[in-house]
C-alpha cells in the first residue's frame, strides 16, 4: 500500500504561481505519477502525468504554465503551477499507479486545495 501526502495548496491571486508537493510511502522510482484536480460541481481530470523514466503529458490548459517533476530520491513528486487563473481553482490530487506482474494497483492522497482569486 502506497501512502500519498500532498502539500502546498492554499490561496493565489491570478498570474500567481504555487508548486505542490507529493510525498509518497515508499521508492517512486517504478511508479506512474499524476496529479488530478476536482473543481466544485465538476468531474475529477487529470492535470498531468509522470512517467518512471521522465516521460510527461499535460491536460490541454496547462500546458505551458505547468510543470510536474518527480524526485526519486526523496520519492516526491511535484506540481509546479504558474500563470495561475482563477479557473484552476480545484481540489487537488496525488495520484500512484503500480504494476506489480499482472496486477495494478492506484492509490490516491487526501487532496489539497488551490484557490486562486483576487
Amino acid at each position: 500500500q502506497v501512502q500519498l501526502v500532498e502539500s502546498g495548496g492554499g490561496l493565489v491571486q491570478p498570474g500567481g504561481s504555487l508548486r505542490l508537493s507529493c510525498a509518497a510511502s515508499e521508492s517512486i522510482s517504478s511508479i506512474h505519477l499524476s496529479w488530478y484536480r476536482q473543481a466544485p460541481g465538476k468531474a475529477r481530470e487529470l492535470v498531468a502525468r509522470i512517467r518512471p523514466f521522465g516521460s510527461t503529458n499535460y491536460e490541454d490548459s496547462v500546458k505551458g504554465r505547468f510543470t510536474i517533476s518527480r524526485d526519486n530520491a526523496k520519492n516526491t513528486v511535484y506540481l509546479q503551477m504558474n500563470s495561475l487563473k482563477p479557473e484552476d481553482t480545484a481540489d487537488y490530487y496525488c495520484n500512484a499507479v503500480v504494476y506489480r506482474g499482472p496486477s495494478r494497483y492506484e492509490y490516491w492522497g487526501q487532496g489539497t486545495q488551490v484557490t486562486v482569486s483576487s
